[in-house]
């Protein structure tokens, strides 16, 4: 079975120093969203929390070496399923985002654990009306 996904856009950031998971993060970028899907941002408003989906893209090939890794918080190696790590079987990211403003297609947001010219891949909102 195959399996095929397109980004949908970009982040945009200049910040050099990312950290390892939304949830200490204070970094802030801009998502570009590609034109074609700018009717379907329509209701996504400054003081929402979004679930951005995202590849991975720099991330290093995984291999049975990465199963078990110590991540920084961690005195010891864990299971990868039970970390943040972008080293995954697919890597596939997941963070929550404020976001702080919002003009056609460009999301600007707060809360950045990805790096310049991240792909992404869906947005969901935290919360449904």
């Amino acid at each position: 079975m195959g399996l095929e996904m397109k980004p949908i856009g970009y982040v945009s950031t200049d910040a050099k120093e990312i950290p390892r998971s939304w949830k200490v993060s204070n970094v802030e970028g801009v998502l570009v969203i590609d034109e074609i899907y700018l009717e379907g941002l329509n209701d996504i408003k400054p003081g929402d929390q979004i679930y951005v989906i995202f590849h991975f893209h720099k991330s290093p090939k995984f291999t049975e070496q990465f199963m078990r890794i110590k991540p920084p918080i961690h005195d010891q190696k864990v299971g990868v399923f039970n970390t943040h790590s972008p080293i995954r079987p697919n890597p596939i990211g997941l963070s929550i985002l404020d976001v702080l403003d919002i003009e056609g297609t460009v999301i600007q947001v707060k809360g950045l654990d990805m790096v310049d010219k991240t792909p992404i891949l869906d947005i969901k909102p935290e919360s449904c009306p």
